[in-house]
């Protein structure tokens, strides 16, 4: 009683802040702000794939590489792997109609294109209209196939599930491993480059669990045999370690393999467990400055520090901590995130990547990833001082934006411009907590704050919308089937989820109505009619409270 009382005292606010000069309570004050910043991001993100389309090849709909020095080809681990994926998923979310025409056409085109060994692909010259170089380069092929793989695909499943791009994922997959060749004592694998097999244990451990086949488990254990039980150890054996993208992944990916045999062979992670916490102690120890942040690059033999640059992709590393941390609840690879986030605040404006939107995007993604597992006040202030930094790259004022490119959406007219709208993306969905508008309209503001179990929903139209409001689920478990969702690089964080077979109080405020639903039909989406300029204003809460 007390609490539907509390509801309708509520509702009498809302309504006289909506109809009055009264001011609004402000809880529903942080979520409307949430909702203007993740606007503004929306519409970048929109901007950079409506001008970056304007450069594609007129004969093939390809992107280039980018719009300098490599203009005239489509490769697959810059074009396809950094830029295209995040212009997929902009478009799924803001755009339906240019995700189901050109997004997919694109696809169409590319796999019709530039496969060149079965389903793996090669540059295509939009000059040659054909491969870029004559002769097959069987490592770089697979470079580029892992690459799109890792840092493309798997992130838009992530997101979409089943999908035509992951069918090109797994097709991709399948190929490395058709054609692995290096023989080791553990059988043959595809590469010996240890980004590569870092990026493939990523997939494999994903793939694994969202296909059910055990080939491709199999084929992860090899890796991690050849890493972890045989004398290529990162930290034992090799004189140097990468602790920055183009080299981190292979932590990342030992780690994830680690997690899946935490599931489904005890035995084999625990033979893995002492060569995995060497590694990572051994990182801790000589592969970080005095606030917690990761070197570029170490002997991790000799401790010498070979390029004190700090690792944009800091986070990246830190993933594989906090995963090991959730699954044998080892405090100390727990605290490695907490300093770091005590010492954010020393690195607000930092020049990441010589001053790159790039070295931005993968930073502030480093933060989101983990904030989504552990809350922090001065860690939320960092991202949302730096966002700012990053947007203003797009801004025609900014010393990164060309003559060529002022007054556009580009950023910087490269492949990396994707990272901006990859992380903008990661940005926006925080402020919304996961809750989206279908369809998407430019004049429409949507923004929520989560107040302990309830989520607080804030909605504004320029003009009368009318649409249904979509919100999260558990995608780790219903597209990957993770039997966890630790985290994982590029991943898209879940953050107020509902599950279809839970209840849930749905409190509509400015009618002082509430509804109990079930999980699956507020998976359906809530339709919501906005009048111009009056705010509409949803609690949801899970039914048990």
């Amino acid at each position: 009683m007390m609490q539907a009382l509390r509801y309708l005292a509520f509702s009498w606010i809302v309504f006289f802040a909506c109809h009055s000069d009264t001011p609004l309570d402000p809880r529903f004050q942080e979520a409307l702000d949430n909702g203007y910043l993740a606007h503004e991001g929306f519409v970048r993100s929109l901007r950079f794939v409506e001008d970056w389309l304007v450069y594609a090849d007129p004969a093939t709909g390809l992107i280039p590489r980018n719009l300098t020095v490599s203009k005239d080809f489509w490769n697959a681990e810059d074009a396809a792997a950094d830029n295209y994926p995040f212009m997929v998923l902009t478009t799924y979310l803001l755009d339906k109609e240019l995700f189901e025409g050109k997004m997919k056409s694109i696809l169409a085109k590319e796999k019709e294109l530039t496969n060149r060994v079965d389903r793996l692909p090669d540059d295509f010259s939009f000059s040659r209209q054909g491969f870029r170089k004559d002769e097959i380069n069987m490592d770089g092929i697979i470079f580029g196939s892992s690459e799109y793989i890792k840092d493309g695909l798997l992130p838009l499943t992530e997101y979409l599930g089943e999908s035509p791009w992951s069918d090109r994922m797994i097709g991709m997959l399948d190929d490395i491993w058709k054609h692995a060749v290096y023989d080791t004592p553990f059988g043959k694998i595809p590469s010996t480059n240890v980004e590569v097999n870092g990026e493939l244990l990523q997939a494999l451990s994903r793939v694994y669990w969202m296909t059910n086949d055990p080939k491709y488990l199999e084929w992860a254990i090899r890796l991690g045999d050849y890493y972890l039980l045989g004398n290529q150890h990162p930290t034992r054996d090799l004189s140097l370690i990468r602790l920055r993208d183009h080299g981190c992944e292979i932590v990342s990916g030992l780690t994830e393999l680690y997690v899946s045999l935490a599931y489904t062979d005890p035995e084999k992670k625990a033979r893995y467990q002492p060569h995995l916490y060497e590694m990572l102690d051994r990182i801790l120890e000589v592969g970080r400055n005095e606030h917690g942040l990761f070197y570029n690059q170490v002997n991790p033999i000799t401790g010498e520090i070979l390029d004190a640059g700090i690792a944009d992709t800091w986070g990246y590393t830190l993933n594989a901590y906090y995963s090991v941390f959730l699954v044998d609840s080892h405090q100390a690879y727990r605290e490695p995130v907490l300093e770091v986030f005590r010492n954010l605040n020393h690195y607000e404006y930092f020049d990441w990547e010589r001053g790159s939107a790039d070295g931005y995007a993968d930073a502030i993604e480093s933060a989101l990833n983990l904030l989504n597992r552990e809350p922090s006040p001065k860690a939320e202030r960092w991202i949302d001082s730096q966002m700012q930094v990053m947007w203003s790259m797009q801004d025609s004022a900014h010393r990164t934006q060309t003559e060529e490119f002022k007054g556009t959406g580009i950023i910087e007219g490269w492949h990396g411009d994707g990272n901006f709208a990859r992380t903008t993306i990661m940005y926006c969905l925080w402020k919304t907590q996961g809750t989206t508008l279908d369809p998407w309209r430019k004049n429409v503001f949507l923004g929520a704050k989560l107040d302990g179990d309830e989520l607080e929903i804030s909605l504004l139209a320029e003009e009368h919308y009318s649409g249904k409001l979509q919100f999260d689920f558990p995608r780790h478990s219903v597209h990957f089937n993770l039997p966890l969702d630790y985290p994982r690089i590029n991943q898209f964080p879940e953050w107020f989820v509902i599950t279809k077979d839970s209840s849930y109080l749905v409190h509509f405020v400015n009618d002082g109505k509430t509804r109990k639903m079930s999980g699956a039909e507020i998976l359906e989406g809530i339709p919501v009619d906005l009048v111009q300029n009056v705010g509409y204003y949803l609690i949801v809460e899970p039914a048990e409270n």
